[in-house]
């Protein structure tokens, strides 16, 4: 067995917005990878427009710096619960994990999530406890709660015995205990190869390397990214690609490795390296790249089943082609199986209708991600309403359950707990931390569709949730929908002040004056239970009479904007939502009132 003691390979592992992308931010400064005057910008592991804008890190990504001679590959992991499928791949290629965990927040849904897949996969674990700066932070009471969480999660002798270390990631500060003076990161990088195990194996051995992420570059087609297992790894290698039982001979274009932000050429790689391959052709992850003499086969990658779909359809609505550029079946269907390439958690099936997709994903969040990354792309594209994926176990119908954590204001702890109590959720633990209440529950999946913009409405923007997949159980009955109906156009047109203004004591506007509509469009949220046809197109009728109040100006209420996410919780069955690259309109899935009418009646019957 050979070790390569030059090398160290890791994962930063969090919940979201514990800091991760911020503590790589700080490694890669002060391992000096950047020019003295060179411009970084803020987080520069997240690199996709919608990370920077959202402030999340969605896909994994890999960097490496120098320290004291030895190279230590970082791997930056997604925080969000729908974005796991990212973390589960990439722990295959890593040793050990960095746990983020936040000063005054503790242990979250996801810190659970990525530790027991860390630690099922017998990953060594280095606790960083970050933002000690913080006024309200509870330092003893976080380390005993991670203690707690890696005693509930089975942790043998060894992984119990972790190392911690104190951080402030966003001023680059780390430190051994909370009393020592610091003003580097020096105490982590120690720590980093004191306890991080240096990769190990057959050096001299036939080659296997496991593919766990993939890059596409314009120029050279898929790059493969991957850990070498055994072995090593030389440009314009023979090699054998293999998934399952099926074998395809391949030569190897370049081999380059990290350094820094970029992927440089080398001559040859060798074992524990985290290498990016090109020229091997259609391969995809999980595939196993091996010696082309004695090819041999690593075990797959096992990835959590999805647990919501959603129906992806070419747009038929009467503006259907006027803003996107890519609108038939065939770019719709080519774009959605070019994704699952890439996203392992996602999964794409065909429907009996050529022009229907399921889409299946981790949450919402996951799903909304996708469809908002294809608008900007130039696709247009109509959404059905998000439904949990269902399994039957034991001859039982079952459904997924999410691990929620709510911390809201004590005054608003009430009406959040009367809400869940509706969507059958259970309360599992309750605990309060400075002023905040926080509460965990046990609830169906499709108990969460809808539930966050009520949450934000009943605690006035004070409430913060997180969830994690818990697991499946049988079927627990029947959860209330929404609760209100639609304000539905009859006729296209444009709306004017006028029209809206006669209608908005129906209930609350999604739309505004001079704005194009259809008939079967969405426009706003009745006051009452039922869907109402309406004419926002309404103008005012011209005459030479003259009254009080007839030059009154007209006081129009701001209509509420829905967002992508906001959009897909508020529909209903009979409802879709439609997304061009310009706008996100809600409609009915039958536009014609007459049709609708007649198949409301049969339904009823």
């Amino acid at each position: 067995m050979s070790i390569s003691e030059s090398l160290r390979n890791i994962a930063i592992i969090a919940h979201v917005d514990h800091g991760k992308t911020t503590l790589v931010d700080a490694m890669l400064k002060q391992s000096h990878v950047f020019r003295s005057n060179e411009q970084v910008a803020e987080r520069v592991m997240d690199s996709g427009d919608l990370e920077r804008e959202r402030g999340i890190t969605i896909l994994s990504k890999n960097t490496s710096i120098m320290y004291k001679g030895i190279k230590i590959n970082v791997v930056d992991t997604p925080g969000h619960a729908d974005f796991g499928g990212e973390v589960e791949r990439v722990l295959n290629m890593v040793d050990g994990v960095l746990l983020l965990v936040d000063a005054f927040e503790g242990p979250m849904p996801q810190t659970k999530y990525v530790l027991r897949k860390a630690l099922e996969q017998k990953l060594k674990p280095i606790v960083v406890i970050n933002k000690i700066d913080r006024p309200d932070q509870r330092v003893d009471d976080v380390y005993d709660e991670i203690l707690e969480l890696f005693m509930e999660l089975g942790a043998d002798d060894d992984q119990l015995d972790f190392p911690v270390i104190y951080a402030t990631a966003r001023a680059g500060i780390a430190k051994y205990e909370m009393a020592d003076e610091s003003d580097n990161l020096e105490p982590l990088m120690e720590t980093i190869i004191k306890e991080i195990p240096a990769p190990h194996g057959e050096a001299e051995g036939p080659l296997q390397m496991m593919v766990t992420t993939l890059d596409a570059d314009e120029y050279v087609g898929r790059v493969a990214v991957g850990r070498i297992i055994r072995g090593s790894i030389k440009p314009n290698q023979s090699v054998v690609v293999i998934n399952g039982d099926q074998e395809s001979k391949a030569r190897v274009g370049k081999v380059f490795v990290y350094q820094g932000l970029k992927r440089v050429e080398v001559a040859e790689a060798g074992l524990g390296e985290i290498v990016a391959l090109t020229g091997l052709g259609e391969i995809s992850i999980g595939y196993t790249v091996a010696d082309a003499e004695s090819p041999e086969a690593l075990p797959t990658i096992n990835i959590d089943e999805p647990t919501l779909s959603m129906t992806f359809g070419v747009n038929t609505s009467p503006f259907a082609g006027r803003e996107g550029q890519f609108v038939t079946s065939r770019h719709l269907r080519d774009r959605l199986f070019k994704e699952v390439e890439t996203n392992v958690s996602l999964r794409v099936e065909e429907t009996d209708t050529a022009d229907t997709f399921q889409v299946s994903g981790r949450g919402e969040l996951h799903i909304s991600i996708l469809i908002e990354t294809m608008r900007r792309e130039g696709y247009e594209l109509q959404i059905g309403k998000p439904e949990v994926v269902y399994k039957t176990i034991n001859g039982q119908r079952c459904e997924p359950l999410e691990n929620l954590t709510i911390e809201v204001p004590q005054e608003y702890m009430g009406t959040v707990m009367e809400s869940l109590g509706t969507r059958k959720a259970e309360l599992s633990n309750m605990t309060e931390v400075s002023g905040y209440m926080r509460m965990e529950f046990v609830i169906p999946a499709r108990g969460l569709i809808g539930f966050r913009s009520e949450m934000l409405t009943n605690t006035k923007g004070n409430g913060i949730m997180n969830h994690v997949f818990h697991g499946y159980v049988p079927y627990k009955g029947d959860i209330p929908g929404r609760a209100r109906g639609s304000l539905v156009a009859f006729e296209q047109g444009e709306t004017t002040g006028y029209g809206i203004y006669t209608l908005q004591d129906r209930g609350t506007m999604f739309i505004s004056p001079n704005q194009a509509v259809y008939e079967g469009m969405i426009v706003g949220e009745n006051s009452r239970e039922t869907d109402i046809d309406i004419n926002p197109c309404k103008k005012k009728n011209v005459s030479n009479m003259r009254t009080s109040s007839s030059d009154e100006a007209i006081r129009l209420v701001p209509p509420r904007i829905l967002s992508l996410e906001q959009a897909l919780e508020y529909i209903n069955k009979d409802e879709l939502v439609e997304v061009t690259p310009q706008c996100v309109r809600l409609r009915k899935t039958v536009l014609d009132r007459t049709a609708r009418g007649r198949e409301r009646k049969n339904t009823s019957k």
